[in-house]
């Protein structure tokens, strides 16, 4: 197998979301360390199929997760996630790199910073800044931003929040 490819020029972005959640520090973070909980807003939305997933939520720990497009008009691939941990300070930081790939084939690479913080009034403001570098076949910056902004509303959800509804054909015409 060969151990590069000639591809496309890969495209380099970044963006930066910030989310306040009512929920205290403890428990937005614990969302993140708890692989059932995380599982449950991370991986398991609905309109995808979950065929693995697995957490090891420590500094050198890794995560990984396959899934399925649940569309009878979308040829259900397999689309992989695969991340490593670089460092976590409890309560106040995670730092990961992760890759995604489709049928096998990778299309991105990104470094992400959470960071938590108290949040005016109570409750904890998140902020999220991603690094990412795609490959030929790439979704892009906009559709990334939109998913993560999707997971992000899951995880109000899990928390017991509102979350804002996402208008999915409107952000892929963007």
């Amino acid at each position: 197998m060969p151990t590069t490819a000639k591809r496309a020029m890969a495209v380099h972005d970044s963006f930066t979301i910030e989310r306040t959640y009512r929920s205290s520090i403890e428990k937005v973070y614990g969302a993140f360390a708890d692989p059932t909980v995380k599982r449950r807003w991370y991986a398991e939305g609905p309109g995808f199929i979950v065929d693995s997933y697995a957490l090891d939520f420590r500094v050198g720990g890794k995560e990984t997760g396959a899934f399925r497009v649940d569309n009878p008009d979308f040829k259900a691939e397999e689309i992989r996630n695969d991340t490593y941990y670089f460092d976590i300070v409890e309560g106040e930081r995670i730092v990961y790199a992760y890759s995604m790939s489709n049928a096998g084939v990778p299309f991105s690479a990104s470094l992400s910073t959470i960071q938590f913080e108290r949040a005016d009034g109570g409750g904890t403001r998140l902020t999220l800044h991603e690094q990412v570098t795609f490959f030929e076949g790439s979704d892009g910056v906009k559709m990334r931003e939109a998913g993560t902004r999707q997971l992000l509303e899951a995880l109000a959800t899990e928390l017991g929040e509102e979350s804002v509804a996402v208008d999915w054909g409107a952000v892929a015409t963007e």
